[in-house]
């Protein structure tokens, strides 16, 4: 297919030249961008189409943040087709409420959002010493999110105005205590039961089925016994690790290396202080501050008076909880662990030296140094090791976007084999076998990759055993692989699968003779003959079901209770069948006060759940709101 570009290289570069240039002219670079931004839409809300770009781009970042709080989580599960349909639906409903918003006019202040950024923990970590924004940091928060400043506090703004949507309805729900009391009083009874089980493993022994029933059975089902489709594959994977094996660090770099960084690879420095502490927290009056200061001076005289009184001093007046006991001893720290006033001190001050009274955000310290801790050096040889691994990682970043760039071409130019590139970059080829189109249960790395999978199974791959383009699978990795050998899918024969039929025949007989025998016992029971040996009686619910089947716990709850002992029959499926009789009613235990209002406030939440998501579907229904992409779990 792409042989005419591989033999007319210069010439199809040269047309595509003529073919570009005039439409960047016509079009500018602005114009190509815009038609990139359209793309297909996977949701709509009214006339607002959410993007497969959009679409990509949320579930890249809700993935980052979801790595960052919980680093083992497993990749698999964050790019799995449900999480990525979550994310869809929560930018649905993002659109869905920040419209309703638009229509209602409902918009926040700036004295609103002014209001909402100082009482913010995140914006509250930002403000310096003196209560100030550390303006630098902020925008590195914004930044942080692809944003600028301004672009931060719109989102923020806009969050606001739609949280007035939500909260309208979310903030108005109650529950009248008596009906929540009869809706959890049906909920939390208790019913006496008697379960008696007709399972399909205890009729299996009793049946044999013939070949005419088995040959039956494969020739109605032949979908489940399909082998499917298979390929033997190589594939090749560029990252850091196989960039760093090809650089090696000359002896004088790295000693040119452990001279600069010697002291900050050896440690810091950390010094031990003790300190009494007269607080005063920076929002109190004035007056309050200026007596804790008073106060704090006249301790400063007589610890100078009396310097090895220190620690009597700090035990008996110090309002430090942390430090009082122990004589205000706050044991070694290093830079960045205390306030910056207090840390400025101790670092200015020479072992044994007590300080002036030391103005920070808690109050007014007297600081005493009782010793200092230096980094001791540590050796060319000690740290040798870890400096070539630091230099590797180095120039190994500084090199990926030139080497990659090689494997691109290379992968491409020389699409029939896998070696040239190996060779040239001194890559692994790597195989493996039965490698389908899903990636299968416990397959992880490259081949667990859905865009190097489609690549392989590809028509051009396939059909000309080619290499797949370089696929970029996470950051600084690229992946290019070949199908060896393919195995189309395949309806095994009957006699590679005998053992499966003759399973499956066994357990479809056998659970029909387990409903069929059930259904008549239940028959019997029903019509008043009483069965002998009833197992013994147990009182369930629906918070305690007693391992109780979930289909049996239900059937047993909705027996009609005006005429008891009653029947019912369920109908478990593969498992067989199951006759449940209810004897009695078991009213629900009378509840402590607090117990109460506990689970009143817990069917309070319920209710107001379900009002809200209630209130969001008939906004989606006003709005036209409809996601245009199938729902992978019905898929199943």
């Amino acid at each position: 297919m792409f042989d005419i570009f591989r033999k007319h290289t210069r010439i199809m570069m040269m047309v595509m030249f003529l073919l570009i240039i005039p439409s960047f002219v016509l079009l500018g670079i602005d114009g190509y961008s815009r038609m990139n931004e359209t793309d297909v839409p996977v949701a709509r809300v009214g006339r607002t189409d959410i993007t497969q770009a959009q679409w990509d781009a949320a579930h890249r970042a809700e993935a980052d943040r979801l790595r960052a709080s919980m680093p083992n989580i497993d990749a698999k599960l964050l790019d799995s087709p449900e999480a990525r349909y979550a994310t869809l639906e929560r930018l649905v409903r993002e659109q869905v409420v920040a419209q309703a918003a638009d229509q209602a006019r409902l918009s926040t202040s700036d004295a609103r959002l002014a209001r909402f950024l100082q009482e913010d923990p995140t914006i509250a970590s930002l403000r310096k010493a003196d209560g100030k924004i550390d303006m630098d940091r902020y925008r590195q928060l914004a930044a942080s999110q692809g944003l600028t400043p301004e672009g931060f506090e719109n989102n923020v703004r806009f969050d606001l105005a739609r949280q007035q949507i939500e909260v309208a309805v979310s903030a108005s729900g109650f529950v009248v205590p008596a009906v929540a009391d009869v809706a959890l009083n049906a909920f939390f009874e208790k019913r006496e039961v008697q379960l008696v089980n007709f399972l399909t493993k205890d009729y299996v022994a009793k049946l044999n089925p013939t070949e005419a029933e088995l040959d039956a059975f494969y020739q109605k089902n032949q979908a489940l016994f399909q082998a499917p489709e298979q390929a033997q594959v190589e594939y090749v994977v560029l990252d850091l690790d196989a960039v760093k094996k090809g650089i090696q660090i000359p002896e004088a770099e790295l000693k040119a290396y452990y001279e600069q960084n010697a002291q900050r690879l050896s440690g810091v420095e950390e010094r031990r202080a003790s300190h009494i502490l007269i607080t005063a927290p920076k929002d109190a009056a004035a007056a309050e501050r200026e007596k804790a200061k008073l106060k704090a001076e006249e301790l400063l005289k007589t610890v100078r008076a009396n310097p090895s009184g220190f620690a009597d001093l700090a035990r008996k007046n110090s309002q430090d909880p942390g430090s009082a006991a122990k004589g205000g001893d706050l044991e070694f720290f290093a830079r960045g662990a205390m306030v910056k006033p207090f840390e400025d001190a101790a670092f200015a001050m020479k072992k044994g030296a007590i300080s002036d009274v030391v103005e920070s955000d808690f109050g007014f310290h007297i600081i005493q140094l009782t010793d200092i801790k230096l980094p001791q050096q540590r050796s060319f040889d000690e740290l040798r090791a870890g400096l070539e691994t630091d230099l590797k990682g180095q120039q190994a970043q500084r090199k990926f976007a030139e080497i990659a760039e090689i494997f691109t071409n290379t992968v491409y130019e020389q699409s029939d084999s896998l070696k040239p590139v190996a060779d040239k970059l001194k890559l692994e080829i790597k195989t493996a076998d039965k490698v389908t189109r899903q990636p299968l249960p416990g397959v992880s790395g490259v081949l667990a990759n859905e865009k190097v999978l489609s690549a392989l199974f590809s028509a051009d791959t396939l059909s000309n055993k080619r290499n797949t383009e370089a696929i970029e699978t996470a950051a600084n990795q690229l992946v290019a692989g070949r199908v060896v050998t393919h195995q189309p899918a395949r309806t095994l024969a009957l006699a590679e699968v005998k053992a499966q039929v003759q399973a499956q025949v066994l357990a479809t007989q056998a659970a029909e003779l387990a409903k069929k025998e059930g259904a008549e016992k239940l028959a019997l029971w029903q019509a008043g003959t009483a069965p002998a040996n009833l197992p013994a009686a147990q009182v369930v619910s629906r918070d305690q079901a007693l391992n109780l089947p979930a289909p049996v716990l239900l059937a047993a709850l909705r027996v009609d209770t005006a005429k008891l002992p009653a029947w019912a029959g369920v109908d478990l499926g593969p498992q067989g069948y199951a006759a449940v009789r209810v004897n009695r009613v078991v009213a629900r235990e009378a509840a402590a006060q607090a117990s109460l209002v506990q689970s009143r406030g817990q069917y309070a939440q319920w209710w107001t759940g379900a009002e809200s998501q209630a209130y969001y579907a008939l906004l989606k229904e006003k709005l036209k709101a409809e996601i245009l992409v199938p729902n992978p779990e019905k898929k199943q």
